[in-house]
């Protein structure tokens, strides 16, 4: 049955955000024939899981970008959420649209630099040729930097030393350990060993002091990047990849008592934002003690959508919980590292798993669409 059809009157649920959760969850509606719509600021949803070997490979952005009227028709609406209105409960979009919601689903997902998030009003083929834009600056420099250790800047760092072997990559971080400090230690000390294997040069315990004169994103030779320890490196290309942060523009000041100290909104066993028991937190904005990842949003949208389901039809609801982590870092398309349900795997398994195709596949089969 399709998104605007439902044999339950006066039923219409509103999915903020269309990330991993945002499709996973109109995807699990549009199954159960519940009316909804799906709202973003993109008119496609992006894979941002291979936004990374977008920035370094030409040619491969186009396949992380997939629209969503063509998977969701009428039921995609394309704008930035402003604010809710929990007493009319409706959303108000930029412009002053009002739509209407009996069950509302927020996904809004986190915010970051660029090129490892792209959260802007655009085209897809605005968004397509900004990644091409910045694989020719990458292809410019004889020497990049990437600022920031954790699993973005690991994975940034390898996919350019990967694609460019002879170019010059350095790798500035805050702290000692690489990537998540929810990663076994094992699997943070092997993320390491292949970037020293591939030539990348690491600066650790080092934090940047001058981040905020620098030219970042744009070749701009010998650009000189000084840490808190007093060294200079000196580098063409800049690239940042800290600073994430909970998408919260959308929900902030109207849950503004359900917000956690980061941003996320607390939520119950259920995930209903607290106080509100036709509101669900989905995803990275919701305050979850685990790795924000695209997997657990996709297991949150089950939860909330079930729970919709469920509270509709006067079953018992179903509860979430966390699990062992499981976490996969590609380091370029011939090797990585990670974990199964806290197990650490082979590099081979990973990188035949995850690193060689980005999971592209998995994004395109849930949008019913074919791969170009």
């Amino acid at each position: 049955m399709g998104g605007q059809t439902s044999s339950m009157e006066g039923v219409h649920v509103l999915v903020v955000g269309g990330g991993f959760g945002g499709i996973a969850a109109a995807q699990h509606l549009k199954a159960e024939g519940l009316s909804f719509t799906l709202i973003d600021m993109r008119d496609a949803f992006h894979h941002n899981v291979a936004a990374l070997r977008a920035s370094v490979q030409p040619g491969f952005a186009q396949r992380t970008f997939i629209p969503y009227a063509e998977t969701f028709g009428e039921s995609f609406v394309q704008g930035r959420v402003q604010r809710v209105d929990t007493k009319k409960q409706t959303v108000v979009l930029e412009g002053g649209r009002e739509i209407e919601y009996s069950h509302l689903i927020l996904c809004t997902g986190t915010d970051g630099a660029f090129p490892g998030k792209f959260n802007t009003v655009a085209s897809y083929r605005r968004a397509v040729q900004a990644y091409e834009d910045f694989v020719k600056q990458v292809q410019a420099a004889n020497s990049v930097l990437v600022i920031g250790g954790g699993s973005t800047g690991v994975e940034m760092a390898a996919e350019i030393k990967t694609e460019y072997p002879d170019k010059k990559v350095v790798l500035i971080h805050s702290r000692v350990a690489l990537a998540d400090p929810e990663l076994l230690p094992s699997v943070r000390q092997q993320a390491k060993e292949v970037l020293l294997e591939k030539g990348v040069e690491l600066g650790l315990g080092q934090k940047v002091s001058n981040l905020s004169e620098l030219q970042l994103n744009v070749t701009q030779k010998n650009q000189e990047v000084r840490t808190e320890r007093g060294e200079v490196w000196t580098s063409d290309l800049i690239i940042c990849c800290t600073g994430l942060k909970v998408n919260s523009a959308a929900y902030a000041s109207s849950f503004s008592g359900c917000l956690a100290e980061n941003g996320t909104l607390k939520v119950n066993d259920h995930l209903q934002v607290t106080g509100f028991s036709n509101v669900f937190a989905v995803g990275d904005c919701a305050d979850v003690d685990e790795p924000k990842m695209a997997y657990h949003a996709g297991l949150h949208a089950s939860v909330a959508v079930s729970n919709i389901t469920n509270s509709l039809s006067g079953k018992e609801l179903i509860s979430y919980r966390t699990g062992n982590i499981t976490m996969l870092l590609a380091m370029g398309r011939d090797d990585g590292v990670g974990q199964f349900n806290g197990l650490k795997l082979p590099r081979c398994v990973v990188a035949l798993g995850k690193s060689r195709d980005l999971l592209l596949w998995k994004s395109w089969k849930e949008m019913k669409q074919q791969q170009p």
